[in-house]
């Protein structure tokens, strides 16, 4: 078994940018979109970078960096199955997901059982075995001045069949 961790941040994009929200792969209607060079979601950088720490693979950035034009504007679930089928390659796979959304605004409460299923189905896990929480800050930070949103994820991996696994990178 190996745990990790992720955790990622990003600012609103400015009001009329156009840019949506999406958490989770989740479209969150009627809320301000985030900026980055993908589509920024939070949530998905947060898991996809644990399970990379989990399988001490390396990092989001150090793999889809910002310099790289073919990931301007991406589906952050490309990063999400790209870091599970780096751990697949080395006989793990998700045993559970726990992602923590920080944000002051947008209320998220109404959307979290569909960015659970969501994010369940992009890991091809359980949906069981994939929790989604939001929580405040009572007004304290960036998240609690309304300026972005965070999220904080835990990853726990499991052997799949002994016999799938190839020598792990860093085991050289």
């Amino acid at each position: 078994m190996r745990i990790g961790q992720g955790v990622d941040a990003h600012r609103f994009a400015e009001e009329g940018a156009g840019r949506p929200l999406r958490l989770c792969g989740v479209e969150i209607p009627d809320a301000p979109g985030l900026e980055g060079h993908s589509d920024a979601d939070v949530a998905l950088h947060a898991v996809a970078d644990a399970i990379l720490g989990a399988a001490a693979l390396g990092d989001l950035g150090a793999l889809f960096g910002t310099n790289d034009e073919r990931y301007a504007g991406a589906d952050s679930a490309v990063f999400l199955h790209d870091a599970v089928h780096r751990a697949a390659q080395f006989g793990l796979r998700i045993g559970n997901v726990d992602c923590t959304l920080v944000a002051q605004r947008p209320r998220l409460s109404a959307h979290l059982p569909a960015m659970r299923e969501r994010l369940a189905e992009l890991l091809g896990a359980d949906p069981a075995a994939v929790s989604v929480k939001a929580t405040t800050t009572d007004g304290l930070g960036f998240t609690g001045r309304s300026e972005g949103i965070a999220c904080l994820a835990v990853v726990l991996l499991g052997p799949v069949d002994p016999a799938q696994a190839t020598a792990h990178p860093t085991a050289r």
